[in-house]
């Protein structure tokens, strides 16, 4: 009997370590970048025609955040990352359970502090050494887009504080489907692009806004320095 949990364990322990063995490799970027296109630039259409169900966009969500566990060796943040994703997972539960109550406004502040780790993480990944390759760039597009998404949590979260997050020919429920309008203004600040289409209401958006539009000028040009630096040195 003890031998079979022995066995069990060392099983369940390599599985663990490959996994995380595989999150931690270059290759990894790629399925990310996957996931977040999807995330990014699919799902919002599936959402603004109801082509998936609510519980389908929770899950995409918490797939992206389990991902977040495996991108690290550091044992702080690895339990750091496991405790925002369990908590993540039972809010979630709890609300599409039988359960009267439901804490949504907390899910978007645990999700928030989720991707801010998650970002810090392949931030760390991106700049862990000075090769430069193509999993490079796709990891700077990574970090890219994972700020895309804070950016829709951050704005979503102004919106369930105050009641206004961002205004025109919108109408906002409080509920899932509003991250397709809320991910495509987060781009549309990030790229500096502004349409007119949309607008910040109040000052919290004008800030988020502005922040992002900064983000989406410095960032690029902060990583093209550090990866023609990086070649540089070889």
């Amino acid at each position: 009997m003890n031998h079979f949990v022995n066995k069990k364990s060392r099983q369940v322990k390599y599985a663990f370590n490959s996994f995380t063995e595989y999150w931690l490799t270059d290759a990894s970027f790629a399925v990310l970048l996957v996931i977040l296109l999807f995330t990014v630039f699919i799902l919002p259409i599936l959402i603004e025609y109801d082509h998936v169900h609510a519980f389908f966009v929770n899950t995409v969500f918490l797939f992206l955040f389990f991902t977040g566990i495996w991108s690290s060796r550091n044992k702080i943040l690895i339990v750091l990352t496991t405790i925002l994703f369990l908590t993540q997972l039972g809010l979630r539960i709890v609300r599409f359970s039988n359960y009267e109550f439901e804490f949504y406004l907390m899910e978007r502040f645990v999700g928030i502090l989720n991707m801010i780790v998650f970002i810090f993480l392949n931030i760390r990944l991106l700049f862990r050494d000075d090769e430069v390759n193509i999993y490079r760039v796709i990891g700077a597009v990574n970090v890219y887009l994972l700020v895309a998404i804070l950016g829709s949590f951050v704005f979503e979260i102004i919106y369930l504080t105050t009641g206004s997050g961002i205004g025109g020919d919108v109408e906002l429920g409080g509920l899932d489907e509003d991250f397709a309008l809320y991910i495509y203004f987060s781009l549309v600040s990030l790229t500096t692009v502004g349409f007119g289409d949309l607008y910040p209401i109040k000052i919290m958006s004008k800030m988020l806004s502005v922040f992002l539009s900064t983000i989406g000028i410095l960032y690029p040009a902060v990583v093209i320095a550090r990866l023609v630096s990086a070649n540089k040195t070889k």
